[in-house]
C-alpha cells in the first residue's frame, strides 16, 4: 500500500506515492530521476548514494523514502547553481579527482559536508573522513587534492 510523502529535494517542494519499503536511493533515482545518485553496494559501504539530509551526508541506501518526510534532500545535481558548477564540483574537475565517475557524486556530497563543517580541513582530516566513501580507480591522491581546493573554494566563497 502506497504512502504520500512531501519533502524538498534540490530546494524544490516534492509530493509522490511510494511504497513502505523504497529506500530514499530508489526514490530519488527511479522516481525523479536524479540518477547522480549512484547505488553500489546496497549496504551503506560504498558511499555512492551519499546526498545531504537537511544539510549531513547521509547514505541514501540505508534510509527508507518515507523517513525523508518534511525533510531537506539534496542530491549532486542540486550543488550547481544557474549552471555553475559548486566549488567542490569545480575542484574535482580542475584536480582530476576521478577517473569513471562512479564514485564521484558520492565523493563530492561527502566532501562538501565535510568542508561545510570544517572549512580549514587537512590532508589528515580528508583521509580520516572519507573512509566511507570508496573509490575503485584513483588511488585517492588526487581526490585528497580535490577536496582540499574545493573547501579554500567554498571558504572563499562564503566570505565575498
Amino acid at each position: 500500500m502506497a504512502i504520500s510523502i512531501s519533502l524538498t529535494v534540490n530546494g524544490s517542494p516534492v509530493t509522490a506515492s511510494v511504497e513502505p519499503h523504497t529506500l530514499l536511493v530508489q526514490f530519488l533515482r527511479e522516481q525523479l530521476r536524479l540518477t547522480g545518485t549512484h547505488v553500489g553496494c546496497d549496504t551503506a559501504q560504498c558511499g555512492a548514494c551519499t546526498v545531504h539530509l537537511n544539510g549531513r551526508a547521509i547514505k541514501s541506501c540505508n534510509m527508507l523514502a518515507v523517513q525523508a518526510e518534511g525533510q531537506q534532500v539534496t542530491t549532486i545535481e542540486g550543488l550547481s547553481k544557474n549552471g555553475e558548477l559548486h566549488p567542490m564540483q569545480a575542484a574535482f574537475r580542475e584536480c582530476h579527482g576521478l577517473q569513471c565517475g562512479f564514485c564521484t557524486p558520492g565523493m563530492v556530497m561527502s566532501a562538501t559536508a565535510l568542508a561545510e563543517a570544517n572549512p580549514d580541513i587537512t590532508e589528515d582530516d580528508v583521509r580520516r573522513q572519507l573512509v566511507g566513501n570508496l573509490c575503485r580507480c584513483t588511488g585517492y591522491h588526487n581526490i585528497v587534492k580535490a577536496v582540499i581546493q574545493g573547501a579554500a573554494g567554498m571558504k572563499a566563497g562564503a566570505t565575498a
